[in-house]
């Protein structure tokens, strides 16, 4: 009786999945797909934040992402100048298109490394001060310009990581500013 009760349940909370329900084909319900977000730990259901995994996932993407187009940009500003008078129009293309793919694979990888960082320096912080705050963003901005420019010295890792702060507590005030006077 306890079984029946338990499937009984397990089959309300899921919704069943046809992918052939557009095509009039008379096939049944084949998967059962839940209808609430799954959880690989308990902890993580309760918190109104992505997890670790997904930040990491999350800022890495934006970061490489954003750098690659931006330098793309760049590369092509930089391939158009480097075109001499007397090449031809598939010489000028190619020029562009590997200035291009080099600054845009060097900026991606930068950019994506920064978002690295900061999403592994925010999920410690997070877990070590048990609070998501606004605080947790700035120090991990500030630790991630440090990090990342660690290597160049001490003076170069201070400006950067006061750099790194100053850009995530901008973007985490006009955050809160857009959702406060935006409504969307």
């Amino acid at each position: 009786m306890e079984d029946q009760r338990t499937s009984q349940n397990d089959n309300d909370n899921r919704r069943l999945y046809n992918p052939y329900q557009d095509l009039q084909i008379p096939i049944h319900n084949i998967y059962k797909l839940p209808t609430s977000p799954e959880f690989l730990f308990q902890e993580e259901s309760v918190a109104q934040r992505r997890s670790w995994g997904e930040n990491l996932t999350y800022y890495t993407g934006i970061g490489y992402l954003s750098g690659a187009v931006s330098g793309a940009a760049k590369g092509l500003v930089d391939g158009v100048k480097a075109s001499e008078p007397g090449d031809t129009v598939k010489l000028r293309i190619n020029r562009i298109l590997n200035a291009s793919g080099h600054a845009g694979r060097k900026f991606g990888n930068r950019a994506g490394v920064i978002g690295l960082m900061y999403a592994g320096l925010e999920s410690g912080i997070v877990a070590v001060r048990d609070t998501d705050d606004v605080v947790n963003s700035v120090v991990a901005g500030l630790g991630t310009g440090a990090l990342y420019r660690a290597a160049a010295g001490v003076r170069s890792a201070a400006v950067a990581g006061a750099i790194g702060g100053v850009v995530v507590g901008a973007a985490v005030t006009a955050k809160q500013v857009l959702k406060r006077y935006v409504p969307i």
